[in-house]
């Protein structure tokens, strides 16, 4: 039995093939045609196909591709009716009546968190370590920058591919004016569950990535490069990050947000 691959790189239609050749040499993977992915044995295959890029778990029971879309589905919805500056990641954040702070979403994902504030006007620093998470992001905000409508959203929005604590601190050496107001975590919960309730993007997103080892000192760098608070989603029972208690908590059904608060948003 051939030995197990982590991730292949794929193109569905010969146009597609270009792309995936260059994108498996970005990530050094093996590049392979979709059709004849069967002949390897592989855990997950980046797809190159006519809708962009997809990850796409293997196996007989896998789960369905995930990719970065802001386009439609859940975060279309998201944009038109989910509760403007009420909901409770902008409040978290600060948002309010003329207060549109500078966000840096330094455990970026997929992007969605991000894109609810950069809908509220918010200007949006995304930083995403995983090669292959950036490149689904990436490949998702280029998708949605064809529509019109979303055009002035993504132009708040602005992609990075770096290690967050050395991003941070680079950030806390900014001058003031340029320091991000406040800073976002959302790192991944150490745990392993694989229920139905779990988010297939978070099981993929733990099986390709890992858990984040170091949210103790992201929170420390994230304090010091915050000009006005620190903000971390956490799930409802979680502890917090280095048992250090916030300034206020927002708690929701399944998730909740420790507020650090620095100084006075304006």
């Amino acid at each position: 039995m051939s030995a197990l691959i982590p991730l292949v790189c794929g193109w569905q239609e010969a146009s597609d093939q270009l792309r995936a050749v260059a994108v498996a040499e970005l990530l050094g993977v093996p590049v392979i045609s979709l059709d004849a992915l069967d002949t390897l044995s592989c855990a997950y295959v980046l797809r190159c196909d006519s809708e962009g890029l997809a990850l796409q778990p293997c196996g007989p029971k896998a789960a369905g591709a995930v990719r970065a879309d802001f386009v439609g589905g859940a975060v279309a919805h998201r944009r038109q009716f989910g509760g403007g500056q009420g909901q409770m990641i902008a409040k978290a954040c600060g948002v309010a009546k003329g207060v549109r702070p500078r966000i840096a979403d330094v455990t970026a994902g997929l992007g969605r968190d991000a894109f609810v504030l950069a809908t509220l006007g918010c200007d949006l620093e995304l930083v995403e370590r995983s090669p292959v998470i950036h490149l689904l992001l990436q490949d998702g905000l280029q998708r949605a920058a064809q529509s019109d409508e979303l055009q002035p959203i993504l132009a708040r929005m602005q992609l990075v591919r770096a290690e967050a604590v050395a991003w941070l601190q680079a950030a806390a050496l900014r001058p003031e004016h340029q320091r991000p107001q406040v800073v976002y975590l959302d790192p991944m919960f150490p745990h392993r569950d694989k229920s139905a309730l779990v988010k297939k993007e978070m099981l993929v997103f733990r099986d390709l990535v890992g858990d984040d080892a170091d949210a103790d000192s992201l929170l420390d760098a994230a304090l010091a490069a915050a000009e006005c608070r620190v903000v971390v989603k956490r799930p409802r029972k979680a502890p917090t990050l280095m048992q250090r208690s916030p300034s206020y908590q927002l708690q929701g059904k399944s998730s909740r947000f420790d507020v650090y608060a620095l100084k006075k948003l304006s």
